[in-house]
Formats: C-alpha cells, structure tokens, sequence
C-alpha cells in the first residue's frame, strides 16, 4: 500500500542540525526522507529499474528539499572500475583548433558520441615536449587523437603503457592505435587530376605544416620535394605526394606554417606575383582555408578566379564569407567525428575493431576551369 500522507511529508530525523562544517547529504538520507528504501532511491537516480512515477517524484522532491545533488560520480567510477572520461588531445594550443571550422566538426562530431555514451570529453593540447597535462592527473577510460597531428605523439608510449585504447586519424603512428582511415593520397591526386583534364599544365601545391619545426617557425616558404622526406604530418605529406604524382614535373611547392586564411594568402602571394608566362594557372590547396586565402591573394594581383586562376581546397567547410563554392574534397567532419567516437564506443564495449576507412569524394564547384589562353 502506498505510505499515508503524513508518512510523505514527515521531516526526516536523520540529518542532524547543521553545527560548524555540513554534513554531506548522503542517498540515504534521501531515501528515510521519501519514505523508501536506498535500492529504490539509487534506481530513481540511475534510471535503470522500474519505480512507479509517484514514487520517483517523491525522491526527486526529497533530494531537492536536502540540496542533494546525486550519487558522488567518482564514488560510482571507482565501484565500475570505469571514469566515463576519455581523453581528446589536440596538438599544440586549443585556440588554433577552435578557428579551423573543420577542426570544430570533428570535435562536435566526436562529443556527440561520447555524450550518448554517457562518457564526458577531457579535452588535452598536446603541445609535443612530452608535458602530459591533465592526463597526468585525470583517470580516463580511452584517447582519441581526433585531428591528424605528428606521426610520433610523446603522449603515446604514456597512454599505451596505462593500457588505455587509442583511436587516431593516421596518427600517432603506433600498432596500438585503431585509425579512421582517409586516402589522403587518392584525394589530393584527383583534385590535381580535375585541374589536369582541364588542361592545366602549369601547376603548384600549398601544403599545410611538413614538420612541427615549421609550425614553429612562424614562415610560409617555398620548399624542396625532399622536404616531404622529413615530414612528420602524414596528412600534410600524402596529399603533397598526390598532388606530385599528377602534376607535371617540377611544380612548385609551398608550405604554410599554419593552415589559416592569412598563411594562405602569403602562399597565393609567393606563388603568383610573377610574370604570366612563369605564374600557375591552377593551385591545389591542402584546406579550404588555405585555398580561400589562395583566392584573396589572387585578387589581391587582380587576377580572376576561375579565368585566370583555378584553386582546389580539401575538407568542403561551411564559408559563406567566401561568396563562392570551392572545387574541393569533400570530408564530412561531423561524420568523421562521429565515426572516432563509435570506433571508441565498441573497443570500451569488449570489441576488437580493425581501423576503419573513411571515404572522401571531390566536389566540383566555381573556383575551377580552363586554362586562359593566349
């Protein structure tokens, strides 16, 4: 039968008056509150088990009347064995992250997941000197490597021996590592190959950073093909050695430091501020950002996009600043991120996924077409 009203609302003696530091309100506490017993009150608070809606009410108003705000999550954690956080590392300062709106997909993409699954995101800039942060001191379930950064992360041999799962993008480099797998190559090669059916013969690349030593460096310069020797980017080094697979012999090579608008735009500026016969017809940019700042250096000379100049980009970003749609290779972050999150979903669950291939497409808008002539 169900308690008497006077049951219900009967103040509960068991939390003392409050005499120098508050007692911490306990379940318990809770349920002599609501008249029930603790195993009904956890179910109320967990959301597992079947309690009847007045009943649930009831605890809710006592917990709320005791300024209760439910069972202590690292108390849980340690019952579960479990700290329903996994790791998100970012290289080097978030800020940078946070600007590249492909960058913001992934990660939305990747908290999606993790938020169905219950599992808070503990985000990490991995700045590269083996500082290891909020991972020295925070318990995690996994890490994921959510963005393509160095192929060698001195976070990794720290992670793999905590024996915690890692999901990357193609890096860290590491037989641990389970990847979201994307022909970096194949993709880059077939927006070099659009611009070589158009008949584009005088070619040149933009590439994001080769090495961390020139993200450091603050310069956008111009490059030897035996810098892709060194790179420690494998993002950066396989679309670079797609573009040279198609591209005629000697085309030139620029690397941006940073794979902003701005770096772009110091790319476009090296590149095209020469005399016509010696200038490229056609630009294949490593990022939309890199190749809208390709676009504004054009202008910048005076030069037509797409009469004087075609421009290719990678990711299919949202930028209605740009006023135009880029030929690019279409990468749904969102879905990218989604995808990181699963893979990371079903190795916490007890599977053993292999790495997963993601596929990219390229989609041709207005920033492409023949050659000038003349």
């Amino acid at each position: 039968m169900p308690p008497s009203r006077q049951t219900r609302t009967a103040p509960s003696p068991t939390v003392p008056p409050r005499t120098g530091q508050a007692r911490k309100v306990t379940l318990r506490d809770v349920a002599d509150r609501a008249a029930v017993s603790i195993s009904t009150a956890s179910l109320v608070f967990s959301g597992k088990g079947p309690v009847a809606p007045e009943t649930a009410a009831r605890v809710r108003d006592a917990a709320g009347e005791l300024g209760y705000a439910g069972p202590d999550p690292l108390a849980a954690s340690l019952r579960q064995g479990k700290a329903r956080s996994v790791a998100v590392i970012v290289e080097d300062r978030l800020i940078h992250a946070f600007r590249d709106p492909f960058a913001l997909a992934v990660l939305d993409g990747v908290a999606q997941e993790l938020d169905a699954m219950g599992t808070s995101m503990l985000l990490v800039a991995d700045h590269g000197d083996g500082r290891r942060g909020a991972l020295e001191s925070h318990a995690v379930d996994a890490a994921i490597f959510p963005l393509c950064g160095r192929s060698d992360s001195p976070l990794t041999d720290h992670l793999v021996a905590r024996g915690l799962p890692i999901v990357g993008t193609g890096a860290p480099s590491h037989d641990s590592v389970v990847h979201v797998v994307v022909d970096e190559r194949g993709a880059s090669a077939q927006a070099t190959r659009h611009l070589v059916d158009l008949g584009h013969t005088r070619l040149a690349h933009v590439a994001m950073p080769l090495t961390a030593e020139a993200q450091n460096s603050g310069t956008t310069r111009r490059v030897e093909i035996s810098a892709l020797d060194s790179a420690a980017y494998a993002d950066a080094r396989e679309r670079a050695h797609g573009f040279l697979e198609v591209a005629a012999s000697g085309s030139p090579l620029v690397e941006a430091h940073r794979a902003d608008v701005t770096e772009g735009e110091k790319a476009g500026l090296l590149l095209l501020d020469a005399p016509p016969e010696q200038r490229p017809t056609g630009i294949v940019a490593q990022s939309d950002l890199l190749a809208a700042g390709v676009i504004r250096a054009a202008e910048a000379l005076g030069l037509r996009v797409p009469e004087d100049l075609s421009v290719t980009g990678f990711d299919a970003v949202d930028l209605p600043w740009l006023d135009r749609e880029l030929t690019t290779i279409v990468q749904p972050g969102e879905a990218k991120g989604r995808l990181l999150g699963d893979l990371t979903r079903r190795i916490l669950s007890g599977e053993q996924p292999g790495d997963a291939a993601f596929p990219v497409t390229l989609r041709v808008g207005d920033t492409t077409a023949p050659p000038p002539t003349g």
